[in-house]
């Protein structure tokens, strides 16, 4: 009976959309979430969330450490400190429950935006298990 349905967060969904809404929904939902709920609160003219679980000690598919750059006009006027704490406390209450081990944050206006820069990949990551 429910053949060529899939279940997903939005419900059941029939035909092709399920493919394009699984790899969505399914296969990074916390980055997905993390990217959603900056978009929502911020409303940012640039957002890059790089899921950079793959360099640490985690199983295939981890979303455990992230980078995330974001660039709204809600930062003008707070310092770093503030805007690195706005970030994380959306993201907490986006993933309540999901464990995230790291979230490293660049947190920039409008104004001090420059469009070349680029987020470079965090070092490998030389612990855990006794390396």
């Amino acid at each position: 009976m429910l053949a060529g349905l899939c279940r997903t967060q939005f419900g059941l969904i029939k035909g092709s959309t399920c493919h394009v809404l699984k790899m969505s929904t399914v296969e990074k939902p916390i980055e997905n979430a993390i990217r959603a709920g900056l978009t929502k609160e911020l409303v940012p003219v640039h957002l890059e969330v790089v899921n950079e679980s793959y360099m640490h000690n985690v199983p295939k598919g981890s979303e455990t450490h992230f980078k995330v750059l974001v660039v709204s006009p809600q930062f003008e006027g707070l310092p770093l400190i503030k805007r690195h704490r706005l970030v994380n406390e959306i993201v907490k209450s986006q993933l309540a429950g999901d464990f995230v081990h790291a979230l490293s944050i660049v947190a920039k206006t409008p104004q001090q935006w420059d469009e070349a820069y680029k987020l470079e990949p965090s070092p490998n990551c030389k612990g855990g298990f006794g390396k």
